[in-house]
């Protein structure tokens, strides 16, 4: 796949099943620049708790993931599990953050995007309001995330030919990780990030939590308390499993010190 043809970013460490690199938001724009520059069509990634809950359950995803050459810290789950770990994580890229960063970025120096997932009520007003608050700013293109199987080779198709140099995909995990890595090549797109919900946010859909909250990790509580009945087993069981995972490295590396 593209994502082997070049090194893989900087300050790059294995935590639990998979691998973070430890780079500020502004080190990250710089690292996408440059797979911008390059040309090479490159997967990106976050991840969180309930990403690697799920790579623990699926080891194919686990290979997606890791074969990614660009991966962020998400969650303050984490970070949290770097500072367990001893690993220097000095913070938390999200990846709302970072898609609103790279947005603003693309409407500077003239970058082209694509807009893809969510329905199409929510993914038309995320391009208008870009639209109007970056005159500047090169929408490429932009498609709901609702579709038949027999539909994908000729969105492939308008994507590939669209001329975009960043595509952000607003699907749920793992789906796109699964989709974006079987249709990287063919799409060309050099830089495409799955960005899960984000199009809600921008959107108005789904609020995100205040300031506060984000700094003192616990955006994940505000999100629990929007949709307690859908989020429930994510964040009480999947938040426990994720601690119980984080030991289990956490002890288990201790004993290969010792034992080394």
């Amino acid at each position: 796949m593209a994502n082997a043809a070049f090194q893989k970013a900087p300050n790059r460490f294995p935590i639990l099943n998979t691998y973070v690199n430890a780079l500020s938001l502004d080190e990250t724009v710089a690292e996408v620049e440059g797979i911008i520059a390059r040309g090479v069509p490159t997967q990106h990634v976050v991840v969180n708790a309930s990403k690697v809950n799920l790579m623990e359950a699926d080891p194919e995803l686990a290979k997606i993931v890791n074969a990614c050459p660009l991966i962020n810290a998400d969650g303050a789950s984490i970070v949290w599990a770097a500072k367990k770990l001893g690993i220097p994580l000095a913070e938390r890229v999200t990846g709302i953050d970072l898609f609103l960063r790279l947005v603003e970025v693309a409407a500077e120096k003239g970058h082209g995007i694509y807009l893809f997932g969510a329905k199409e009520e929510v993914v038309a007003k995320v391009k208008a309001i870009f639209e109007e608050k970056y005159p500047a700013l090169r929408i490429c293109g932009y498609r709901n995330g609702y579709f038949a199987e027999a539909d994908e080779p000729q969105i492939v198709s308008d994507m590939a030919a669209s001329g975009a140099d960043m595509m952000f995909v607003a699907f749920s995990s793992p789906k796109k990780e699964y989709w974006v890595h079987k249709y990287l090549d063919a799409i060309g797109i050099p830089f495409v990030m799955g960005v899960g919900g984000s199009f809600d946010v921008v959107a108005g859909v789904t609020d995100r939590a205040p300031k506060w909250m984000q700094d003192h990790g616990l955006e994940w509580f505000y999100r629990f308390a929007q949709e307690p009945g859908r989020l429930w087993k994510r964040y009480t069981i999947g938040n426990a499993k994720f601690v119980l995972l984080t030991l289990k490295y956490k002890f288990t590396k201790k004993g290969e010190r010792q034992n080394g």
